[in-house]
């Protein structure tokens, strides 16, 4: 799943990736988004650091990507913005009081190797996967898009 900070700067991304460009500034992204921009900003900056987007200051700046969205896979994203796109959390583990190692169950053996795939699959999405493909997405959806705003994916 995704947190609420990758989501709206993925959706900033995104923006910036329709219009390679052009230099869009972080007030255009926010209103946009319906974001405040100080929270739009500290993402773009963080970003920035990470090297997924350039800056320019003046009336005519803003941000734009750094390299074509095609190369941007969206576990850089995620690490540039300092979230974690390693294994995550380990899995189920008992307590015990006296100090002793807990003995596993079958069952929680078994669902703990489940949570190890799973976040194997995870991590190889992010890294398989990058703005050009969400923003290929991102189009698909809008063309489909019938008269009455619906999407007509599936």
């Amino acid at each position: 799943m995704l947190s609420r900070q990758a989501s709206h700067a993925l959706k900033a991304l995104l923006v910036l990736a329709s219009e390679p460009q052009a230099w869009q500034s972080t007030h255009q992204l926010a209103r946009e988004q319906e974001l405040p921009e100080p929270f739009l900003e500290q993402l773009l900056l963080r970003l920035r650091r990470a090297g997924l987007l350039t800056a320019r200051r003046g009336r005519l700046g803003g941000y734009r990507l750094a390299r074509p969205a095609r190369e941007i896979a969206l576990a850089s994203v995620l690490a540039g913005l300092g979230e974690s796109v390693g294994p995550g959390a380990p899995g189920l583990q008992a307590h015990r009081d006296d100090g002793a190692e807990p003995q596993a169950s079958a069952a929680d053996q078994v669902t703990a190797a489940l949570e190890r795939r799973l976040e194997r699959a995870r991590q190889k999405a992010l890294a398989e996967l990058s703005l050009e493909d969400l923003l290929f997405d991102l189009r698909s959806a809008e063309a489909s898009r019938d008269e009455l705003g619906g999407l007509l994916l599936g």
